[in-house]
């Protein structure tokens, strides 16, 4: 990621802090005000959107230093390990709630329902429509992977807050209770996938998982004529950013010139029809009728 593109990520991340601790305050005041568990424990979770954007803002902090003797790659992979931290704080977040819930079926409180609270819920759930919808989308423009797993949980949040709005309108319809822990097990279930996607997400970078289909990278390169085979393809990092290596083979009798000429234009290719932002190594041999390993 360029730098440039990590100063509009931290503008942004700055922007959607402000966001979530406006929402997650106003559900948690109001949680508490009408004894819902289901609105407070939604509000905690809006908390934690906005620990997660500070923990976003240190990540990409470390990350935006340049490469060094000791990191040649640079420090990107500071990105990566923040999500992972987010990850963990989801997954006990996720057990918190579910203790609460545990806690409130044994002793069920009704909820003090008002169209205030009503209202505010609404309008919390239009930002959180608005941040998820902001950062998806400049996290995949901007291939930062701190914006697209925090867009990954925030949309989960829109989901348990709809929940909520739906169980606090049953109640103030008549109905028992009881719904108010099931919704609160509900919202545990969704912070916990949330986890589940952000570690998963991050976890596929720090392993080095394969981003590109090495199919479709082999068709791309032996559409060039002057090359006559390929192997070794690799790839690596994420669909924002990839890293791609390969090994191509053409006529021996090639020159330095046009096979340098020849790299360029593959590397354009592939960029064309993969990622704008890839990194891509080329090795080039001779062939020959040796098999290849």
């Amino acid at each position: 990621m360029a730098g440039n593109n990590y100063r509009k990520v931290k503008k942004i991340l700055w922007i959607i802090l402000g966001a979530n601790l406006t929402v997650a305050l106003t559900k948690i005041v109001i949680g508490k005000a009408i004894n819902s568990t289901s609105l407070t424990a939604d509000g905690y979770h809006s908390l934690a959107d906005g620990a997660s954007n500070i923990i976003g803002l240190i990540g990409i902090y470390l990350a935006a230093k340049p490469g060094d003797q000791d990191h040649p790659y640079g420090h990107k992979k500071y990105e990566t390990m923040a999500g992972l931290i987010i990850g963990g704080m989801l997954f006990f977040l996720s057990i918190n709630i579910l203790f609460s819930a545990i806690e409130r079926f044994r002793n069920p409180l009704l909820p003090n329902i008002t169209i205030v609270s009503l209202i505010a819920l609404i309008a919390t759930l239009i930002v959180n429509i608005a941040v998820a919808f902001l950062e998806y989308r400049q996290g995949r423009k901007l291939g930062s992977s701190i914006l697209v797993s925090d867009s990954l949980h925030t949309r989960a949040d829109i989901y348990i807050s709809f929940g909520v709005l739906i169980t606090l309108a049953l109640i103030r319809l008549g109905a028992p209770a009881v719904i108010d822990p099931i919704v609160s097990l509900a919202v545990a279930g969704f912070v916990l996938h949330a986890a589940y996607e952000v570690f998963m997400e991050n976890c596929d970078v720090l392993l080095d998982k394969a981003v590109v289909d090495n199919e479709k990278i082999s068709e791309i390169v032996l559409g060039f004529e002057e090359v006559i085979e390929t192997h070794k393809i690799r790839s690596r990092g994420s669909k924002e950013e990839a890293y791609i290596d390969l090994h191509i083979m053409v006529d021996p009798q090639l020159s330095i010139d046009k096979a340098h000429e020849l790299e360029h234009r593959i590397e354009e290719q592939i960029r064309e029809k993969t990622s704008t932002n890839a990194k891509v190594i080329i090795h080039i041999e001779p062939f020959s009728d040796k098999k290849i390993n």
